[in-house]
């Protein structure tokens, strides 16, 4: 019971910006443990965004009601995503070969590509949930959080580190894993949407399903794996798309 706390709090460390315990236990495999928690840290991101939406919606418009959530969503996470997903552009729009788009990414400067990654990402996720009908916004909201981090589940599973002799925190995870926790961790990504969204939960759940296979198969091919960059890319992919087809389906 105590190490499934201390790898909770090492999934709200790594996660988000949330004050932790310092009693917090590190090891070797201490990041890859935790995984398993990554949709309840989505859980309790998107209850917070929830709860926003519920103050506010009766008293401002939904653009400012989103504007206000997506704000929120990048101060609790400290921008992780986001900037993964700028690094993640930069690298496969500005280098060909393996080296060169590790390189990049590698980079902390911001180049067109990410900058334009991070701008349509924003947008996009503006404009769905502004687009939501009343009723499905928080379900779809919460469905969106919970499923853009458990796909570093399936992807670290599957797919090795993509960087073969250099640090880095998807080095930490890829690769490492184990069945059990990708099992647990896809049951209770896909018990809390199901409550959230009921019968559309099967589209949110295939949605995410396919943009995990379709964007690991991608890093595959270009890089031989997945970086940490990868991870957050395909969080943020996720989301959007998931809040595309809440917008969609009727």
């Amino acid at each position: 019971m105590r190490s499934a706390a201390n790898s909770f709090l090492v999934a709200v460390q790594f996660m988000t910006r949330l004050p932790v315990s310092r009693r917090i236990q590190y090891s070797p495999d201490a990041l890859a443990r935790s995984v398993v928690f990554f949709p309840a840290i989505g859980l309790l991101v998107g209850a917070g965004g929830a709860a926003l939406y519920s103050l506010l919606s009766p008293h401002a418009s939904r653009a400012v009601v989103v504007v206000l959530i997506l704000v929120y969503l990048v101060t609790v996470t400290g921008g992780l995503h986001e900037d993964a997903l700028g690094d993640a552009a930069d690298g496969f729009g500005g280098g060909w070969e393996k080296d060169r788009v590790l390189a990049i990414m590698r980079d902390s400067r911001m180049g067109s590509y990410g900058t334009i990654a991070i701008t349509l990402g924003l947008l996009a996720r503006f404009v769905f949930l502004t687009n939501l009908a009343p009723g499905k916004f928080i379900g779809v909201f919460i469905a969106g959080q919970v499923l853009g981090r458990w796909t570093a589940l399936p992807l670290a599973f599957f797919l090795p580190s993509a960087r073969d002799k250099e640090a880095g925190q998807g080095k930490l995870i890829a690769d490492k894993v184990t069945a059990v926790s990708l099992g647990a961790g896809t049951l209770l990504a896909f018990a809390i949407v199901a409550i959230a969204l009921k019968a559309a939960a099967l589209w949110a759940s295939l949605t995410a399903a396919m943009t995990a296979a379709a964007s690991g198969f991608y890093y595959w091919r270009r890089i031989g794996g997945i970086t940490g960059d990868c991870l957050g890319a395909t969080n943020q992919l996720t989301e959007i798309a998931i809040y595309l087809i809440g917008v969609v389906l009727p």
